[in-house]
């Protein structure tokens, strides 16, 4: 086994009180791929922090080899003396590393290096963030959710450039799709340690409920060793004449161990607040637009949304989702277009933003708007501290600030409340963001069982395919240009009928070409033999594309010849790894060559009969 180039090892900090962490550990060998996961406040990211030394542990071994590089991505990054982007990232590189990285990330990301770092939106700065800590590709790469605020193509392009990478990698995300893809180990933290399971995340719910299981049944066998031995201690005759100490002395370990064991935290218990039964049409939009200068936002869209109704809202950041979902709602004027809405609507809405918060506020009083010790809930009276113990905060969380809770916990507080109120149509505009699985899950069999009506926006790909009835979705993805259709079902479903929809259209147009083909041939005289023929672009293609081919072949073949030399990485790591985006981009060109000329030539076999 080769020797780990990153070790932590019975890692203890606590920052009064219970201990945050007690007895972690963490190993990370090269090619590592490991999925680090646990409740919202386990210690997750203050774990990640002592392996990048931005946090020092009260006591525990830290080891990190010291040839190698660590590149750690925070939740906030610090643009303060940056110009531009592109400045930002490159001051991420090391002596040795090739800035061509940067240049080739940022436009992956979907930035030109140009922006100004103070005037980034959320996701914007999370793209440069990545771009600085993919760029110098470290041998320890170090990320804190790297999916937040990313739109799906980044997310999905995100995990091939992980899963090809060569760093080892640690990292946090409440995305179980993405987590499933580039994850080869999983790390559970658990009350104060951990647990390494190496299989990806997609084996670790199992294997974690029977830890829990074996666990409670431990427990459980533990109790009924003390009921007989304290037996023992009453009635036995060896009991009555003499005590025997070192069995008392056992008695009184088990019985410690037996009060001491701190239970695997409970799961959220709680449902939407039920609010009368809304009207049966809840949202019909007709044909509704809405433009920004020359840029169309929404092209003419209509829909019907119902009662029970689970509409997911899916696209490329930037193309318009929180737009229409704010004209869907009745927040935002069409340019052009109605939108009615339905009767009795009681709305509750989670802002993606979390901008309702106030951090200097409390837990109580944010939950009862400041009314005092209750809240109404379905109709009946409820202790704030009740309430919070069933979305696993503490009774003596009631008078905590909210500035000192963690992003799960803040998205776990705005839930709390927006399930308090009643309502019937719930908006929920990135609602997984900073969750922990265990409450994702909670949310899923929420938005499942809500008998009222849900609309959506999210990039978890799981979560939509788990919950939406339907999918919005730009009709251009890679350009959206204002059109968005309705597709059936989740996520999933709506990439099957798109790309079934693209087939059908390409049919389509080849059956489109026979008939004009043969009218061609019918009006081609007695020279032509009532045979069709090729345009003049149609036959410059197909006598030029082998030598195009052939071209192709023979620099991905050069390219395969320079990085055949086994000792290139480790002298030129820059060069290997800007010969394998070319050779990438070569072979996706010579794919689509190769397709095109065998539809010319196809077409041409047709044409000659």
């Amino acid at each position: 086994m080769a020797p780990p180039i990153l070790k932590l090892d019975d890692i203890f900090l606590s920052f009064g009180g219970a201990p945050l962490l007690a007895g972690a550990a963490l190993q990370v060998e090269s090619g590592d791929k490991i999925c680090l996961v646990g409740r919202n406040g386990s210690g997750k990211s203050t774990l990640l922090k002592i392996a990048a030394g931005l946090v020092e542990a009260q006591s525990g071994e830290v080891f990190r080899h010291p040839s190698s590089t660590v590149r750690y991505l925070e939740q906030a990054p610090d643009f303060v003396g940056y110009k531009t982007v592109a400045a930002y990232a490159e001051a991420g590189l090391g002596p040795g590393d090739d800035p061509y990285r940067v240049t080739y990330l940022l436009s992956h990301l979907g930035l030109t290096g140009e922006e100004d770092p103070n005037n980034l939106s959320g996701g914007e700065a999370r793209r440069a963030a990545l771009a600085r800590v993919l760029a110098p590709e470290p041998d320890i790469l170090l990320l804190d959710e790297p999916t937040n605020h990313l739109d799906l193509p980044t997310i999905e392009w995100l995990e091939g450039e992980l899963q090809k990478s060569r760093s080892a990698l640690v990292l946090i995300s409440h995305d179980r799709r993405f987590l499933e893809k580039v994850s080869t180990a999983t790390v559970w933290l658990d009350r104060g340690t951990s647990r390494r399971l190496d299989r990806g995340f997609a084996h670790f719910e199992a294997w974690r409920d029977q830890v829990l299981e074996a666990e409670e049944l431990e427990q459980h066998k533990l109790g009924k060793q003390i009921e007989r031995e304290e037996h023992w201690l009453r009635y036995g005759v060896t009991a009555r004449r003499k005590r025997n100490m070192r069995r008392l002395g056992e008695l009184h370990d088990m019985r410690s161990r037996y009060r001491g064991h701190k239970g695997a935290l409970g799961t959220v218990q709680a449902a939407a607040s039920d609010a009368l039964e809304s009207g049966k049409l809840v949202i019909e939009a007709d044909k509704i637009t809405k433009t920004y200068g020359d840029r169309a936002i929404v092209a003419p869209f209509s829909i019907r949304v119902h009662r029970g109704d689970c509409i997911g809202l899916v696209g490329p950041n930037g193309a318009g989702k929180t737009t229409l979902l704010k004209m869907l709602t009745g927040q935002l004027e069409p340019d052009s277009g109605t939108v009615k809405l339905g009767t009795n609507l009681e709305i509750a809405t989670l802002d993606q933003k979390r901008e309702e918060l106030n951090p200097e506020d409390t837990l109580a009083n944010y939950l009862t708007d400041g009314r005092g010790e209750n809240l109404l809930v379905n109709g009946e009276q409820r202790h704030v501290t009740g309430y919070m113990k069933e979305f696993l905060f503490q009774p003596e969380q009631a008078r905590t600030p909210i500035r000192n809770l963690s992003g799960g916990e803040r998205a776990r507080l705005m839930l709390a409340r927006i399930l308090s109120r009643p309502t019937n149509l719930l908006i929920l505009d990135e609602p997984t963001n900073d969750l922990d699985i265990e409450t994702l899950d909670l949310l899923q069999e929420i938005v499942s069982g809500f008998s009222g009506t849900v609309i959506l926006v999210s990039h978890d790909r799981d979560f939509l395919d788990r919950t939406v009835t339907s999918t919005i979705a730009p009709a251009n993805p890679e350009e959206p240009d204002g059109r968005w259709i309705e597709y059936a079902g989740g996520y999933s479903d709506m990439l099957a009928q798109r790309k079934g929809a693209i087939e059908e259209r390409r049919r389509a147009e080849k059956g489109a070409e026979k008939p004009k083909a043969a009218e061609a041939s019918s009006s081609g005289g007695e020279g032509s033999k009532g045979k069709g023929k090729l345009s003049y672009k149609q036959k410059f293609a197909l006598e030029n594309l082998p030598k195009e081919m052939a071209k192709a072949e023979a620099e991905i073949a050069a390219r395969e010849q320079k990085m055949a030399d086994p000792n290139l990485f480790s002298k030129d790591p820059a060069t290997f790894n800007r010969l394998a985006a070319e050779m990438e981009k070569l072979r996706e060109s010579l794919v689509s060559m190769e397709e095109e000329w065998f539809e010319l030539e196809m077409l041409r076999e047709e044409l000659e009969g």
